[in-house]
């Protein structure tokens, strides 16, 4: 998944997609889990970077990054890379 070209985020967390015109406020770990999916990184890098910075196991992160996921592409702001 990769987050849209259009997209644009701040370092304080806030989220706007000018094609909807939709703006979202994310804490500072979704925050940078979104910067580290705009910059590419695969899964595996992020998982190894959030479980080395922050308090959590590997079966909660999966679970809540996949349900982060989920909302951000219900939101229109990812798209599959596939």
């Amino acid at each position: 998944m990769k987050i849209k070209n259009s997209i644009a985020i701040s370092d304080s967390g806030f989220v706007f997609n000018p094609s909807s015109g939709e703006s979202f406020s994310v804490n500072p770990i979704g925050s940078e889990i979104i910067n580290m999916i705009k910059e590419e990184k695969s899964f595996d890098k992020i998982k190894n970077q959030v479980l080395k910075d922050y308090e959590t196991d590997e079966i909660t992160f999966e679970k809540d990054y996949f349900d982060f996921a989920s909302v951000l592409k219900r939101y229109l702001l990812i798209e599959d890379n596939e």
